[in-house]
């Protein structure tokens, strides 16, 4: 099949995606229809759960592998559409619907690039394919799930819209719970405890708060208080304060070492991390993926926002059509012609490094 019919059935199949719902953890119905792409291509594919894969025609255990992944889960529509987030709308070039750009886009790209060499004899990679599940909820039967049962993955290409730049770095992500303790009393009583009170300085400790450590492409570790929850009534002074707090942790520091730092040096009587497995991540700007993308004038970046970049342990790209900027928007849309370009930019780049 050649690369504009390609193009063509892979804009189709965003249409029946995007009419298909596929929030996290139900994706049950997409994946369905990502079946009957592989079934008419004539390619062997399998499906773990939501999860549907597969790997090249010759794939040769003794060469190294290139994952190509996107999801195919979305978030749930905002209040503020205007136009049926469950209707494929195609006006003045772009294609409108829910998971369009985030990341439809992205994932029927990949696939049309994945058919086009799936024949192709001595690659230098092998190439897997995997259309995940639950990437928006970070959920356990994603991409996470997947690492064990394919094949040993040595790079990877990740489809999230980058508008076709390069993102060779991606910060992590830990939530922090704390707490700021007091004494709980009468409000019309003295109380030199005050746990709102308390609160003040501990608020200020994690504003001033800068972490030493720059990373050239991620920039500084961005840490936020996004929570705060304490009493229940007016006239009774809370035993306790409960913050959240956001931390986005570049590629200089692990998810472990951020948490130990915090353990150790804020002013919070309690802070504990919920989980330390969504690290940053990185590709070094000499691998051949990159030099090969910055060759075909691709700009290079780091990127604040998360993905299932976070799972992945061996290097691993950001690169995708459409634009971050519209993800969970209301009324998302992606142009017909980013696909196209997408689609054309992923196979030169693939034929740059694997064949």
């Amino acid at each position: 099949m050649g690369l504009e019919e390609l193009t063509a059935n892979a804009i189709s199949l965003l249409k029946k995606l995007i009419e298909t719902q596929s929030f996290s953890s139900e994706e049950d119905q997409t994946a369905a229809l990502l079946e009957t792409w592989f079934i008419a291509s004539n390619i062997k594919y399998n499906r773990t759960k939501n999860n549907v894969w597969a790997v090249n025609k010759h794939f040769d255990n003794g060469k190294p592998t290139l994952l190509l992944n996107s999801h195919h889960d979305t978030v749930k529509p905002n209040s503020g559409y205007t136009k049926n987030p469950f209707k494929a709308i195609v006006e003045d070039g772009k294609l409108y619907g829910l998971g369009s750009n985030d990341a439809g886009g992205c994932l029927v790209s990949l696939i049309a690039t994945f058919t086009y060499f799936y024949e192709t004899e001595n690659l230098k990679y092998n190439l897997i394919i995997v259309a995940s599940a639950e990437e928006e909820s970070s959920g356990p039967d994603g991409l996470n799930s997947m690492l064990s049962i394919i094949p040993k993955v040595d790079v990877a290409i990740v489809g999230e819209p980058t508008l076709m730049n390069l993102a060779v770095a991606e910060k992590g992500l830990v939530v922090f719970d704390a707490e700021v303790h007091g004494t709980a009393s009468h409000a019309a009583h003295p109380n030199n405890n005050n746990a709102i009170y308390n609160t003040i300085d501990v608020l200020k400790w994690f504003k001033d708060f800068k972490f030493s450590k720059t990373s050239q492409a991620l920039g500084d570790v961005k840490m936020t208080v996004t929570q705060i929850n304490a009493g229940k009534q007016h006239n009774a002074i809370p035993a306790d304060v409960k913050l959240v707090i956001d931390v986005r942790v570049n590629d200089k520091y692990t998810n472990q070492e951020v948490a130990d730092l915090l353990i150790a040096n804020s002013p919070c009587d309690k802070i504990t991390p919920r989980s330390l497995r969504l690290n940053s991540s990185s590709i070094p700007v000499d691998h051949e993926l990159v030099k090969a993308g910055i060759d075909m004038g691709r700009e290079t970046y780091g990127s604040p926002t998360l993905s299932d970049q976070a799972v992945l342990t061996c290097p691993s790209l950001k690169l995708g059509p459409g634009d971050s900027t519209r993800s969970h928007t209301a009324d998302e849309f992606i142009y017909i012609n980013e696909i196209e370009e997408g689609i054309k930019i992923y196979v030169e780049l693939l034929n740059r490094v694997i064949v």
